[in-house]
């Protein structure tokens, strides 16, 4: 078993309000009321070069939970009616419809992601119906990925096998923590009996890749429950795992305040947490991929992280690179390269915008040249470790980014000369700080940092 140690000064030293880097310029830069005319001229022309060349990438959000849980950050809807599905996917074949009429050509769709929300809070036949929606008028890559969140309670075999024959692979369940009191004051309550059963059902179905999503740093845990989770989770040998730090963001998510504070376990008793997850997880086969995955050898993602094909989006680690991401759905996010919009987050102007024959898209922003160059050293960093630096870029770095990269080449977490740079030591454990000093927009502005804005990195 590895034996891991990271330097309790270190922990102190960064443990600082960062963002996590699933866009940059991270959210908080981007622009309320986004031109949609412009938006739409960005995305007919950014949908013809990829589409033509890799496809695209496809991301619904299916908001609609039966039950709260109290850590999420996530855009959800609580509610036992279901009839709700039905206005929804109306919804999202409407905006659907209306992103078709912008593309000149025959969509090719290379990855589709349902997120939440529950997206098995759908029946699966309105599921069907969803997805049936969008590829009907489509072509399905030859190298597709379909993917989809489920919970383990409501996952029914009908689920699995409807998926399966829409050309879904790959599951993620969202397992979190399998301490009862843990449990109980995160209200999810799961037995591991659901949990084996989903994962049972996914794989007979034929799915190929699932995947468990765990929290570290939740209320109540301590590092027996932590081992005891994780001890229980690979007896069930997910391909994948998603070992996510707890983002505790209550100024952001009213519901995170459901629970005390002092319940939380301090920053150094959270990678302590994270420390021994990794141990457990090595010692049996899982293989560090980047920020928080780990994966089996026979994964894709496994074999995308060796051949340096690891790629990064709103929808986390993945295998595909379309360049072109279609955000479906309240709240969803679309990225095209050069370009971001967000829909509106709340579903009764979501609903508004698409009834009037209107995208959705609410905020944004549109990447100049340095904003891309900038994501692409981001990106680089969290999914290789490393990144190689362009000539003209070096007096801006000198002004903005080497600062605080030799503070960091200093603390032994990175190496770098003015032509490149790679992670070492204790660097992974780092990674959101590294990421930061590459954010120009942080660099220049640190209002952010001193405002509640951004979750801590540990």
């Amino acid at each position: 078993m590895e034996n891991i140690r990271v330097n309790p000064l270190l922990i102190r030293k960064y443990n600082q309000p960062v963002p996590r880097y699933t866009s940059y310029p991270t959210v908080p830069y981007w622009q309320d009321d986004l031109p949609v005319e412009k938006w739409k001229e960005r995305f007919a022309d950014q949908f013809n070069i990829h589409n033509a060349a890799d496809g695209i990438s496809i991301y619904i959000h299916l908001p609609f939970c039966e039950s709260l849980c109290t850590y999420c950050g996530c855009n959800k809807k609580i509610t036992l009616n279901h009839s709700v599905e039905e206005e929804y996917l109306k919804a999202i074949e409407k905006e659907w419809k209306h992103y078709r009429k912008l593309m000149n050509q025959t969509p090719v769709v290379r990855e589709i992601h349902l997120g939440g929300g529950t997206p098995t809070f759908f029946s699966p036949g309105n599921l069907r119906y969803l997805l049936n929606t969008l590829l009907n008028t489509s072509i399905v890559h030859p190298m597709h990925e379909f993917s989809i969140e489920g919970h383990p309670n409501n996952t029914t075999k009908e689920h699995l096998e409807t998926l399966y024959s829409l050309g879904f692979r790959r599951i993620s369940y969202g397992v979190q923590d399998m301490d009862p009191d843990v449990q109980r004051i995160i209200n999810r309550i799961q037995p591991i009996e659901n949990v084996e059963r989903a994962t049972e059902n996914a794989r007979a179905a034929g799915f190929t890749s699932v995947n468990f999503d765990l929290i570290y740093g939740l209320p109540l845990q301590r590092l027996q429950s932590i081992e005891n989770t994780i001890n229980q989770v690979i007896g069930l040998k997910p391909d994948r795992i998603a070992f996510y730090s707890y983002a505790h963001v209550p100024w952001a998510s009213r519901v995170q305040r459901l629970f005390h504070e002092a319940d939380l376990p301090g920053a150094e008793e959270k990678i302590q947490l994270y420390m021994k997850g990794k141990e457990l997880l090595m010692a049996n086969g899982y293989y560090d991929i980047g920020m928080d995955h780990f994966a089996l050898p026979h994964d894709e993602l496994y074999i995308a992280k060796q051949n340096g094909k690891l790629h990064r989006n709103f929808m986390g680690y993945t295998t595909q690179n379309s360049g072109l991401l279609i955000g479906l759905g309240v709240s969803s996010i679309s990225d095209l390269g050069n370009a971001f919009a967000q829909n509106e987050k709340n579903l009764h102007d979501y609903y508004a915008s698409v009834n009037d024959g209107k995208l959705a898209v609410k905020r944004g922003y549109f990447l100049n040249n340095e904003d891309i160059a900038f994501r692409q050293y981001i990106k680089d960093i969290s999914c290789k470790g490393a990144t190689v630096f362009q000539s003209d870029h070096l007096p801006i770095m000198e002004e903005f980014c080497f600062p605080q990269i030799e503070q960091l080449a200093a603390d032994g977490l990175l190496e770098y000369d003015k032509n490149q740079l790679k992670l070492k030591g204790e660097g992974h454990y780092f990674i959101r700080n590294i990421c930061s000093a590459f954010d120009l927009y942080l660099q220049r502005d640190h209002f952010l940092l001193k405002k509640q804005t951004y979750s801590k990195a540990i």
